[in-house]
Formats: C-alpha cells, structure tokens, sequence
C-alpha cells in the first residue's frame, strides 16, 4: 500500500531537515520511543528501534537509514511483526520554506498481506489521511521550536 503526503513548512531546509529527521517522537503523532542502536559516519545503515502507539496498540520495528543526503532525502526501511515499512522523506527548499513530502510503502507479511490484498484499497484513503496528520504535526512542531544549528 503507497501513501504520500506534502506540506510547506516556514522555516529554512536545513533546519526543517535536521528537525524532521532528528526528533521524531517530538512531532510525530504515532512515534512514542525512538533509539539509537548503531550510528555509522555517513547517515546510511545508522540503525534504530521505534516503538509505534496507534488506536491503544504499541508496535515495535527494527529501523535502518537507507538514503542520507542532508539537507534534501532522507530514507528509511522500518521493519516489523506484522508488516514493513519503507519511507522516503524529500525537502525542497522554497526560499526560506521548505516543501517536504513523504512517500511511504507499506508491504504486510502472513495474514496482514493477505488483508492488504484484499482491503488496501479501502484503507489508502484513511492511510493518507494519517500522512497528512502526521506532517501537519511536523509544521506545527518546526514552526514552534527555537532557531537551531544542525
């Protein structure tokens, strides 16, 4: 199931940048823990556990950074029980703003798959919702924190 959202941020690309890649479980809806496992000198393979908490559930996966090329693409591979998670954040710099989009790809595994298959279509509309949710949360939260230097 593909998702994508966009949304413009008022604030300059490589804060937005570090911001959105740096603090996740500070702006995210949905991200309750995040930690560091191993952190490698590139950005790439940097690995990281996130605990997810949606309608009441927790979920647990097992991260890795894909893509790092600051201030412009961020990706991740985000590994779990029931399902993966492949999310690829892009910021364009707009001039003292910043448009970011995420585009993400949920892939099931046992019975999840089989429940993708059949009622993915019925859930893209909520999941992209949820998308927007969360960079709604992501340009309230850059818009409200203090200048910083990445």
């Amino acid at each position: 199931m593909h998702s994508e959202g966009t949304i413009v941020i008022d604030r300059p690309i490589d804060e937005v940048f570090h911001l959105t890649c740096d603090r996740v479980p500070e702006w995210s809806i949905i991200v309750v823990e995040e930690e560091l496992l191993e952190k490698t000198p590139d950005g790439v393979g940097t690995r990281f556990r996130t605990v997810t908490e949606d309608h009441g559930k927790r979920m647990v996966f097992e991260g890795v950074v894909t893509r790092y090329e600051p201030p412009v693409l961020n990706a991740i591979q985000l590994t779990g029980r029931q399902f993966d998670i492949e999310a690829v954040y892009t910021f364009e710099d707009l001039g003292g703003q910043t448009r970011v989009t995420q585009h993400s790809v949920v892939e099931g595994k046992g019975f999840f798959k089989v429940f993708l298959a059949l009622f993915g279509w019925a859930m893209h509309k909520a999941n992209c919702q949820a998308t927007q949710r969360e960079l709604e949360s992501l340009k309230t939260y850059c818009e409200t924190q203090p200048a910083t230097t990445p």
